[in-house]
């Protein structure tokens, strides 16, 4: 497999503040990362850095051997960044299918492969965004990016706030991209377990730098190495 992402000694924050403190990890294409890590540590920011929303001090962000510290924000869709922020961001004022046409790129996920990974989204097709629930919000958010056709799909905490039915939903839904269709993605969730039987990789931040990577399927039979880093685990 080709490498996909490399992030090298990345600086980065909001304004002078920096969140990001010599960050470095890579990716191989069609990888699963588990990005772990307390509340604080510097998950969020690393995705939104990726996607060009705050301030690089140094270093630099490789896809494909391309540096994007300075390709602005709205053209690393085009680069092959898909991102689904935990605010969802959804367009409140158009239908679910609107939503997802507006974002389409050619690719292998069409309407027909969105409906076929989210079928409430079908029976939703006509309503209007506002219309949905929490949880079929964050499927449509999920449909929107993967429209782009992402080489690389950014996830943050796509399981929070929601019930338990919609929460192993979701897991399936992104089960299926990672076994089934070989999508790359970086998972941020605070539900460790569930997020490492999703992935194929780990990754732990803390202050902003990386201090452990592992297997998945290997860290999953010794979790208590992960006490120190992650905190109290949710199962």
């Amino acid at each position: 497999m080709a490498e996909m992402l490399t992030v090298e000694n990345v600086f980065a924050g909001y304004g002078d503040a920096t969140v990001l403190d010599d960050c470095s990890f890579s990716m191989q294409e069609g990888e699963s990362l588990a990005l772990l890590g307390r509340n604080g540590v510097g998950k969020s920011t690393l995705l939104m850095t990726l996607m060009g929303h705050t301030r690089v001090h140094r270093g630099a962000i490789r896809c494909f051997g391309e540096n994007l510290v300075d390709i602005p924000t709205h053209l690393r869709t085009g680069k092959g960044l898909g991102w689904v922020p935990q605010e969802r961001e959804i367009f409140a004022s158009l239908s679910v299918e609107e939503n997802l046409s507006v974002t389409a790129r050619p690719g292998k996920w069409d309407l027909a492969r969105i409906y076929t990974l989210f079928p409430g989204l079908k029976e939703r097709r006509k309503n209007w965004g506002n219309e949905l629930s929490g949880g079929e919000q964050q499927m449509l958010a999920i449909g929107r990016a993967l429209m782009l056709n992402p080489k690389l799909l950014l996830l943050d905490e796509p399981l929070e706030g929601l019930a338990p039915v919609i929460v192993d939903e979701l897991c399936s839904a992104i089960g299926h991209m990672v076994a089934e269709e070989g999508q790359a993605l970086i998972l941020v969730e605070q539900h460790v377990e569930q997020a490492l039987r999703l992935t194929n990789r780990c990754l732990v931040l803390e202050r902003g730098s990386v201090v452990h990577t592992a297997d998945s399927k290997q860290q999953l039979q010794n979790l208590s190495q992960l006490d120190k880093w992650v905190g109290v685990r949710l199962h």
